[in-house]
């Protein structure tokens, strides 16, 4: 893409339009995109990483919208984004171009509004927020990415902005039966081996696990209860998502860097469990395991 851009005399840069993650700082965010591959040296575009926003407008529900400066001073924008289900809410859209559009290029003070209005309608509230963003920053294009059940890119799809809202539906549908699943159902024990937030913003996919932090979203999968081994070595000691397990390990509990998912938690409004006191008295903690 950046490539394709230069070819038409343009000068591309990368925002990382992530919202809170990445501690919800520049150098964090920038950092998050570097774990992924995506360096200044690697793709040859400078990544802007600003967190500075403007206020675009409110909806009908009188919901403040905000934006990144950088893309509403940009001649252009692209979006580039997963579609796949979210682990917080239901709705036609998701995880998609129109979120990444609200919350993404919102940075920390949009997604931070964004989920003070709390999960229900959240679909429908995110469209109307899009609307105001689409109708002030200049999106050209967007490209959604799906992914089959091995987190192998299956599909490309380039979308016009006033196609976001028709055909993401459709996106959304196809990737929720490219997931994996777990074949079995109601199951004593479900063990899982890693979580991390290179996995999923829950650090293991509610989606795959039957087990969400929220009340407006539901998996098909029941297990009464769900161990976790280890962290994943990418996660970096960010356990986000563990509140959500029966029984893990001193090896995750020792490994834990709490500081890491305080941004993340304090701006989801605790809609991400997160390993704390109380979880830390109500789980079992099985300390002879050799992991």
């Amino acid at each position: 893409m950046v490539r394709t851009v230069k070819q038409y005399g343009g000068e591309p840069f990368i925002i990382p339009a992530m919202g809170s993650h990445g501690g919800a700082t520049p150098e964090g965010q920038k950092r998050v995109l570097d774990e992924l591959g995506i360096t200044e040296v690697r793709v040859g575009a400078p990544i802007v990483s600003r967190l500075d926003v403007e206020f675009l407008g409110k909806t009908d529900e009188n919901i403040p919208v905000f934006t990144s400066k950088d893309a509403l001073n940009a001649y252009a924008v692209i979006l580039v984004n997963r579609v796949k289900p979210h682990a917080l809410f239901r709705g036609d859209i998701e995880g998609d171009l129109i979120k990444m559009s609200v919350i993404g290029l919102g940075k920390q003070k949009g997604v931070d509004l964004c989920h003070k209005m709390g999960f229900n309608h959240f679909a429908e509230r995110l469209k109307a927020m899009s609307q105001i963003v689409l109708s002030r920053v200049p999106v050209v294009l967007g490209v959604a990415i799906l992914e089959n059940a091995y987190d192998e890119t299956a599909d490309i799809c380039v979308l016009a902005p006033d196609e976001f809202f028709t055909m993401e539906p459709v996106l959304l549908e196809k990737a929720k039966s490219w997931m994996p699943k777990i074949l079995l159902n109601n199951l004593d024990v479900l063990i899982v081996d890693e979580l991390g937030k290179d996995i999923s913003g829950d650090g293991m996919d509610p989606n795959i696990t039957g087990r969400f932090a929220s009340d407006y979203a539901r998996g098909d999968l029941k297990a009464d209860r769900i161990v976790v081994l280890r962290l994943t070595e990418k996660t970096e000691g960010n356990a986000n998502g563990i509140g959500v397990a029966d029984i893990t390990t001193l090896k995750v509990i020792g490994e834990t860097n709490f500081t890491k998912g305080y941004i993340t938690s304090i701006t989801a409004h605790l809609e991400y469990i997160y390993a704390s006191e109380a979880f830390l008295k109500r789980s079992i903690t099985i300390r002879n395991w050799r992991l």
